[in-house]
C-alpha cells in the first residue's frame, strides 16, 4: 500500500454495463471488485465505485468559470498534458458528450490549465485537467 493518500468516491449509475464500457474501455480504468449492484474502478490511482441506482436526473446547477458554465457537481482527475490529450482523443472517438470541449482555461495567468468536462452514460459530470507544472495546481490569480 502506498503512503500517498488516495480518494474514494461512490456515485450513481443507471446501468453497470454502460459504466464498465465508459470507465473501463473508453477511459482505460481497470475494474476491481464488483457485485450485481456496484463496481470498483482504478481511476488513475484512486478508487471510484459506480453504484446501480434507479434512473434519476443527475444534472444540477452550474457556475460560470472563465466564461463557461461548469457543472457544480462533478469529479475528475489532474493528468499530465500528454495523458490529457490522449484521454480527450479517446472520448472523441467514443462520441462521449462533452459538456465543455477540451480547452485552455486561464490562459497566460497563474493556474493556466487544460480542461474538459464530459458526461458519463448516467449523466455524471467529470472534469479532466492538466497543468504544465505541478506548482500551478494551487496557484492564485
Amino acid at each position: 500500500m502506498t503512503d500517498r493518500p488516495r480518494f474514494h468516491l461512490a456515485f450513481p449509475v443507471h446501468d453497470l454495463d454502460e459504466a464498465r464500457a465508459f470507465y473501463g474501455e473508453v477511459l482505460g480504468c481497470p475494474e476491481g471488485r464488483s457485485s450485481a449492484e456496484w463496481v470498483d474502478f482504478d481511476f488513475f490511482g484512486h478508487q471510484i465505485v459506480a453504484h446501480l441506482t434507479p434512473s434519476s436526473d443527475t444534472r444540477e446547477g452550474t457556475n460560470e468559470v472563465d466564461g463557461k458554465q461548469v457543472p457544480v457537481r462533478h469529479f475528475g482527475v489532474i493528468l499530465t498534458p500528454s495523458k490529457f490529450k490522449e484521454i480527450a482523443e479517446k472520448l472523441r472517438i467514443a462520441h462521449a458528450p462533452f459538456l465543455i470541449e477540451p480547452q485552455t482555461r486561464f490562459q497566460g495567468l497563474p493556474g493556466e490549465q487544460l480542461t474538459m468536462f464530459v458526461s458519463d452514460p448516467s449523466g455524471n459530470a467529470l472534469e479532466f485537467k492538466a497543468f504544465a507544472h505541478d506548482r500551478m495546481v494551487f496557484a492564485k490569480t
